[in-house]
């Protein structure tokens, strides 16, 4: 289903503010590795806001995100004073891990390793 302008203008501030409040809670930079907030879908009630994340060079994921929940009411009160004057409800926030840089990397070692195959048997035909 498409997201509704008001869905958007709010996974937008959401986001916006949300990377401050990272920022300046430090939870940007977990275990050595980065983390970062790659999207923001907000459900058409505006109840609940979803953000999902991800971590780059960070060894355990699991628990850099168990970090981040337990701080979730440390951060659901920074967030809402941030936005007290533009929502008139604090969405519900719920993190997920985003795979999506893992499965790019996944597909490129699946291409690479067709390609070597194919250049395996090409040698042998040729």
């Amino acid at each position: 289903m498409q997201e509704s302008k008001r869905q958007k203008q709010v996974a937008g501030l959401l986001n916006e503010e949300m990377n401050s409040i990272f920022q300046k809670l430090g939870l940007n930079m977990i275990n050595g590795g980065m983390v970062s907030i790659s999207d923001v879908k907000v459900t058409p009630d505006l109840l609940e806001a979803r953000f999902y994340l991800s971590f780059f060079q960070v060894n355990d994921t699991d628990a850099a995100l168990k970090k981040i929940e337990d701080r979730h009411h440390e951060i659901k009160k920074e967030l809402a004073a941030a936005v007290r004057h533009q929502l008139r409800n604090i969405p519900i926030l719920k993190f997920f891990p985003d795979d999506t840089l893992d499965n790019v990397f996944r597909m490129e070692e699946l291409f690479k390793k067709i390609n070597e195959e194919k250049a395996g048997k090409d040698e042998l035909t040729g």
